[in-house]
């Protein structure tokens, strides 16, 4: 019987794979579709989230840096810098899913102990009294000691096991590249531009090219999303003017919901883990970068813990929400500000005049400081 099945070949199940497999536990894992493919995302990778990847063996060279976020909200400007870590300068990292949820996964193919499978499709978790042991892929049922769902935010799985909790609100995000024009300065940062109903990110990236997302409540949106997108970065002078002669590369990719919820994130048996176990909303742009620390932590609590498990899942559980619990909390502010402008406006310029708060704020996010740290950079 293998140690771990995992479903869900991306960012966090092949991240997660890797280091099960370096630890000499059995792993199999199934993705549904084949790389490289494109992921809805806004691809800006926060510092503790590079530093993950280097743990996993890759540096962030191949992306392009970006050193903080600047907020634009009508004609005001914010800009904060991610705080230093250990005397040193904090970097964040542009990467397109495509080239980094490839890597990550050939990694995991090349790694001992790791069997990959593409063209897999997960029908169903395969549960016996109550404890889920395997799944069933392409109409054979798999049996493992652990089940890990990284089957992305509109988890099958999580259905499945009747875990999900509806949204009260539904956001849409939607996503698209440029190569900027010659001569065009590549930022330095993440420039977010706050809208009505909707925030659009633009994230630097190798080669010349930016990744432009958005995401916007459904109440926003009036007639195709392809035109309403270009009305929102047209609206945006800044914005408008960086995209000036760029040229699109690549479509439109769309995604709803960007958010959801789980009402348990494990059973016996099982785990969900990434954007399969629930997340608030991908706002403060820091997904990867939390769903890569959990990964890493669930990689630890499977390699120390004795087998079946079903007696360590809560422990894992517990300090997992403890390591989310700042980001979650700074995310959830961050939405009530969007929901608020009044408010949004009196945050920005406090912001704007106390730049080492805001610093702080962006390393809870960059996962480098704890919310109620005094150790303001």
């Amino acid at each position: 019987m293998t140690d771990v099945l995992i479903d869900g070949g991306g960012l966090v199940g092949s991240a997660v794979a890797i280091q099960l497999g370096r630890l000499g536990i059995s792993t199999e894992l199934f993705e549904r579709g084949r790389f490289p493919k494109e992921k809805p995302c806004g691809e800006g990778l926060m510092p503790a989230g590079v530093a993950a990847l280097e743990r996993l063996g890759l540096n962030g060279e191949r992306g392009a840096p970006f050193n903080g976020v600047r907020y634009h909200v009508g004609g005001r400007v914010a800009e904060g810098r991610f705080p230093k870590a250990l005397g040193a300068l904090s970097l964040g990292r542009g990467l397109r899913r495509r080239d980094l949820d490839h890597t990550l996964f050939e990694l995991a193919r090349r790694t001992p102990n790791v069997k990959v499978h593409t063209g897999a499709v997960v029908e169903a978790p395969l549960v016996e009294s109550g404890r889920v042991v395997g799944l069933i892929v392409n109409g054979t049922s798999r049996r493992g000691r652990l089940v890990i769902g990284a089957d992305g935010a509109q988890s099958r799985l999580r259905h499945a096991l009747k875990l999900d909790v509806p949204l009260r609100h539904k956001r849409v995000g939607v996503c698209t590249h440029f190569r900027l024009a010659p001569g065009k300065a590549m930022p330095q940062c993440v420039d977010v531009y706050m809208g009505a109903g909707y925030e659009l990110y633009a994230t630097p990236l190798p080669r010349g090219e930016i990744a432009l997302s958005a995401l916007a409540s459904a109440e926003a949106l009036h007639g195709r999303l392809d035109d309403q997108f270009r009305r929102w970065w047209n609206a945006q002078p800044h914005l408008a003017e960086r995209l000036d002669g760029a040229k699109q590369v690549g479509g439109m990719l769309a995604i709803s919901p960007v958010s959801g919820r789980a009402r348990r994130r494990f059973l016996p048996g099982f785990v969900l883990l990434g954007d399969a176990a629930g997340f608030t909303d991908p706002i403060t742009g820091g997904g990867m970068t939390q769903a890569l620390l959990a990964a890493e932590l669930l990689g630890q609590y499977v390699a120390r813990n004795a087998r079946p498990a079903d007696n360590w899942l809560a422990t894992f559980d517990h300090e997992r929400e403890r390591l989310l619990r700042d980001y979650r909390r700074v995310t959830a502010f961050v939405i009530w500000l969007v929901q608020n402008p009044a408010f949004l406006l009196t945050a920005l310029e406090v912001t704007r005049l106390l730049p080492r708060l805001f610093s702080h704020f962006l390393g809870v996010a960059g996962g480098t400081r704890r919310l109620w740290s005094v150790e303001f950079a």
